[in-house]
């Protein structure tokens, strides 16, 4: 069912306001969605009633949004409360895209169902694509929804996992017991917006009154009064990303979003600098600690400036500089020896609270698709064991390279995000020669990633392989995966072996004499990539034997299979 929608600007002042009684699509009880402006310098709030003129007549009391001066009204006989949360909570995601600062509080969002809900976000496309504001080019929601200011905004649906999630970490940062708290989940629970969320939420926390913050659940809305109480002055809180493209890209979206700023972002040197109420670390496993790094000076001085042992890790300086530490952390996703150990982390864990994320938000294969690829990957799979298939995500393995590539482009053009990855197995060349590949495969010149900040959106080139140091904590549509040269398998132990030799990675794997810690750590990296994708993941295996062990649990496709298919891939230009 095709639903009408009517979308109408007024001046936001009291006389207009009133004026809307002339409006008889606003008299009657229907949900009403509204967007308030000041397109000048930027700044809105967006907000769903029942009771316009009071809702209006409130907003112009406020100290801020009183200063707002255009207001537009969507008004439909077919909102239902549950229609006007969700149309509401989408506007509040897509605008900061168009460089609007939102004055909301990023509370009370919640994904669910409801009747027709598919309807309603057809009828959410199409306001979306009749809106438009003075000097400000809009954009369409397939270049949103990709971009890191949607990815990574503060204003999330959040699933019931998130949110019980949210309800008990306010709740024992409220308390008086231990203040550390683990955050466990693997890739794609969706570790990282739920750390921006709670940044959000914790920065503004006595900027927003009790029924501006939209919780209806008492004990939260008790727990944040307790924070209130407990920090009078506010939280100095600090947000630690230790990977420095990651980094960058969450800079820029805290500068895009209304009550934070970039410099609340900072890499674990910066930290002994100050003295913190709360660290939030994302990608906590990815701290490091006095072993193949860069720059062993620096890494000293800070032990030096902490007063602490000289083998303190960054794990510890997050400890010594702050009162609260919320870790974001998923051992599994540890992928070189640089990285703080798992025992250095389980020794702070007996002392913490620990929160754990379960449901997969990345992967639209879910968890069968996680664990899949995780047995896959740790050879607990047999001949026996049916082939992945999912109608929700494609898993494919290709024979030859061409037809890998002519697929990721398809998706490039299609829907944007299909990037290239591989195990690091070939060398650097082209940092010294941009004209030489680093790898040819199948006569397909190959090279690595051109840049190493913020890579995933630096380029559309689906022959540009990124490493995992460019990828981890991305998200992508389509990931392809090379299993490069330093990998294969051995049939007769029914096991992954490693070729030390073409593994090029010289941080990756200083100082490691045990070659299943390599192992292990290859493994990891090689999960990390096939996590990255929503959609799907095409797979080039370049050893005989991995190939033919993967062979036996991914679906194959050959040149003839898409020849045959009047796949586009093949279609004359």
């Amino acid at each position: 069912m095709k639903f009408d929608f009517q979308g109408k600007w007024y001046l936001f002042s009291r006389h207009a306001i009133e004026s809307i009684d002339s409006d008889r699509r606003t008299l009657n009880s229907f949900p009403i969605v509204y967007i308030i402006v000041r397109e000048s310098d930027k700044l809105a709030y967006v907000g769903e009633t029942t009771n316009l003129l009071n809702r209006m007549t409130s907003h112009l009391k406020h100290p801020d949004k009183k200063k707002l001066e255009k207001v537009f009204i969507i008004s439909s006989v077919y909102l239902n409360k549950s229609a006007a949360l969700d149309i509401e909570s989408n506007l509040i995601q897509h605008m900061p895209y168009l460089g609007f600062k939102l004055l909301n509080a990023n509370a009370g969002f919640t994904n669910h169902q409801y009747y027709q809900k598919q309807s309603y976000n057809e009828l959410f496309e199409r306001i979306w694509e009749n809106l438009s504001f003075e000097g400000i080019k809009t954009s369409s929601l397939l270049e949103i929804q990709n971009s890191d200011i949607f990815k990574y905004s503060p204003y999330k649906s959040l699933t019931d996992d998130q949110y019980a999630s949210v309800v008990e970490i306010l709740n024992i940062l409220a308390g008086k017991a231990s203040q550390l708290i683990f955050v466990d989940g693997c890739a794609g629970t969706g570790k990282t917006v739920l750390a921006i969320y709670l940044i959000k939420l914790l920065s503004g926390l006595h900027r927003y009154k009790r029924d501006e913050l939209g919780f209806e659940d008492e004990h939260l809305l008790l727990a944040l009064a307790g924070l209130k109480k407990k920090f009078p002055n506010g939280l100095k809180v600090g947000f630690v990303v230790p990977m420095s493209s990651l980094r960058k890209t969450i800079k820029k979206v805290f500068s895009q979003v209304y009550g934070l700023t970039a410099k609340m972002v900072v890499g674990p040197n910066d930290v002994a600098k100050h003295r913190y109420d709360l660290i939030i670390v994302d990608e906590a496993h990815r701290l490091t600690r006095r072993k193949g790094i860069t720059g062993y000076r620096a890494f000293d001085n800070v032990n030096k400036r902490l007063k602490i042992n000289d083998e303190s890790t960054q794990l510890d300086w997050i400890m010594a500089c702050s009162q609260a530490q919320i870790l974001f952390y998923d051992a599994e996703q540890s992928i070189k020896p640089a990285d703080v150990r798992k025992e250095d982390f389980d020794s702070y864990k007996k002392q913490a609270n620990q929160v754990k994320l379960i449901s997969q938000l990345r992967s639209k294969g879910g968890y069968d698709y996680i664990a899949f690829v995780d047995k896959l990957l740790r050879c607990q799979l047999d001949e026996s064991h049916p082939k992945f298939d999912s109608d929700d995500y494609e898993l494919l393995l290709f024979e030859n390279m061409n037809d890998m590539i002519k697929k990721l482009q398809d998706k490039e053009n299609e829907v944007g995000l299909a990037r290239l990855m591989s195990g690091y197995c070939w060398k650097w060349k082209s940092t010294e020669n941009p004209d030489s590949p680093d790898a040819v495969i199948d006569n397909v010149r190959l090279t690595w990633n051109k840049v190493t900040s913020d890579w995933i959106n630096s380029t559309t080139d689906v022959r540009e392989m990124g490493c995992i140091h460019t990828v981890q904590g991305y998200d992508l549509n389509y990931a392809a995966v090379i299993f490069g040269e330093e990998i294969s398998y051995n049939p007769t132990q029914n096991s992954m072996i490693i070729k030390k030799e073409c593994y090029h990675d010289a941080k990756g794997k200083v100082a490691i004499k045990d070659e299943s810690e390599l192992l292990d750590y290859i493994i990891k990296i090689y999960k990390t990539m096939m996590y990255r994708a929503i959609e799907g993941s095409y797979v080039y295996v370049c050893d005989p034997a991995l190939r033919q062990y993967m062979s036996t649990q991914i679906p194959v496709i050959t040149s003839s299979d898409l020849r045959g298919s009047n796949s586009p891939l093949y279609r004359n230009p």
